[in-house]
């Protein structure tokens, strides 16, 4: 988790939910039964984040980091500049919405991280994904 004060949830609509420093991170995965082989221990999720800046100053998304391990504990780590190819501005009042997806060699997992945010005055901060779990379908959704 970030420095600042962070908090996780499960909100109302039954998404994994991180709140710091006024951005809302949002997260919905998705198993994707038709792009898995589990035969092959391949097994593909998709996940949708929204990001919603609910604070008074205008930021960008520069980095994202995430932490993914699987089932058997292997573990592996992501960094990259933006997301899906972009480093999205997000103005007060403003929601930016992405899909992306990670494949795994077990039937479960998790994946938690953060996202390097900066200010106009080039003021940068990491804000919470939360932490959502990989699940197939018949599994009930906990905040791990």
């Amino acid at each position: 988790m970030s420095n600042d004060s962070s908090k996780q949830a499960i909100s109302d609509d039954g998404r994994y939910m991180a709140l710091t420093r006024d951005i809302r991170v949002l997260v919905d995965p998705a198993y994707l039964e038709e792009r898995s082989d589990p035969d092959a221990h391949q097994f593909v999720w998709a996940y949708t984040i929204e990001i919603r800046n609910e604070g008074q100053q205008t930021v960008q998304l520069k980095e994202r980091y995430w932490k993914i391990i699987d089932a058997n504990g292997k573990v592996e780590h992501v960094r990259g500049s933006g997301v899906v190819g972009e480093q999205p501005v997000i103005n007060p009042g403003e929601v930016f919405e992405y899909t992306s997806g990670c494949p795994l060699e077990t039937d479960s997992g998790f994946m938690v991280g953060h996202y390097t945010m900066e200010l106009l005055q080039n003021e940068t901060f990491d804000i919470d994904i939360p932490a959502f779990a990989l699940d197939l379908p018949s599994t009930p959704r906990v905040v791990n």
